[in-house]
């Protein structure tokens, strides 16, 4: 099986993302990477913290600025699956040091874990249209992945209240599905 990639299309040239993409996220977001105190003062050492509560000011011209939808509450994961260490806290896991040599049934689990992630991958590519709202895929992600009998793993990582990260136009990274349905700009 062979794997296409297309280039990323380019970029708008008002675009706040011409910009050094690092410029941008230290400007408004933060990873606290260690376990020392986070620099913006956040005493619970989360993640990620919010510097800022927007993007940025600069829009792409003709386009009306994004606003946040409606978050719904984290989906229920079912008693009988197996949860992540992270799972229930907003920290997250420590990094292991050590080399992990895998046997040949750990290694089976890994293939089997990276397929279902392209099959959930492609479903949801094929959900991507107007009027739906990215709630909506992150919802049919998640209960495709429960389904098949396995944890989201994005949900509750550092704090990520959904089993999908969706982000649309110049917003760039691990945005929270809500209830802004996906448009067709002209």
């Amino acid at each position: 099986m062979k794997l296409l990639v297309s280039p990323p299309p380019p970029l708008f040239p008002s675009s706040p993302c011409r910009r050094s993409g690092k410029a941008i996220l230290q400007k408004h977001f933060h990873a606290v990477a260690t376990r020392e105190s986070c620099k913006c003062g956040e005493a619970n050492r989360t993640a990620i913290c919010r510097v800022a509560a927007t993007h940025g000011s600069e829009q792409v011209k003709g386009r009306e600025p994004l606003r946040r939808g409606r978050v719904s509450p984290r989906l229920p994961v079912p008693e009988h699956i197996r949860r992540p260490p992270y799972d229930g806290t907003d920290r997250l896991p420590d990094v292991n040091p050590d080399r992990q040599m895998h046997d040949r049934e750990s290694i089976v689990h890994m293939r089997a874990a990276c397929e279902l992630a392209a099959r959930v991958l492609q479903y949801a590519g094929t959900m991507v249209k107007p009027s739906v709202t990215t709630d909506e895929i992150d919802r049919a992600v998640h209960q495709m992945i429960i389904d098949a009998g396995a944890y989201p793993s994005p949900l509750g990582y550092g704090g990520f209240p959904k089993s999908v990260c969706t982000s649309v136009n110049e917003c760039i990274c691990h945005g929270i599905p809500d209830s802004r349905a996906l448009r067709v700009e002209t």
